[in-house]
């Protein structure tokens, strides 16, 4: 049985605070690096103008190399990683819902 923790990542200047279980921490670490780098990159384009939209594009980025670079494993087990992409997406809006600035509203 898998004990949960909590881990404090940053991704785009924003610190969140997501439940992950112990083993799975350097994973859930490593994708937050990973993503917090292609949102910088996308924002230093600058080309997309905001959180929300260049988390979007980050996504969909992501996703495509994804789908589309990865070995023949990836795309014999589509539903799979559909799964997990809708889980990670899952808990990117429940991050970004309980961090939301009422500001920006």
């Amino acid at each position: 049985m898998s004990v949960s923790n909590s881990v404090n990542v940053q991704i785009l200047d924003k610190e969140y605070c997501i439940n992950c279980p112990q083993e799975e921490r350097s994973n859930l670490v490593s994708a937050a690096r990973y993503l917090d780098t292609k949102m910088r990159e996308i924002r230093s384009s600058g080309k997309v103008i905001g959180a929300d939209r260049i988390a979007v594009m980050a996504a969909l980025n992501i996703t495509h190399d994804l789908l589309h670079n990865k070995p023949a494993d990836v795309q014999a087990a589509p539903e799979a990683k559909s799964d997990q992409v809708r889980d990670l997406l899952d808990r990117v809006d429940l991050a970004l819902a309980s961090d939301q600035d009422p500001a920006q509203s």
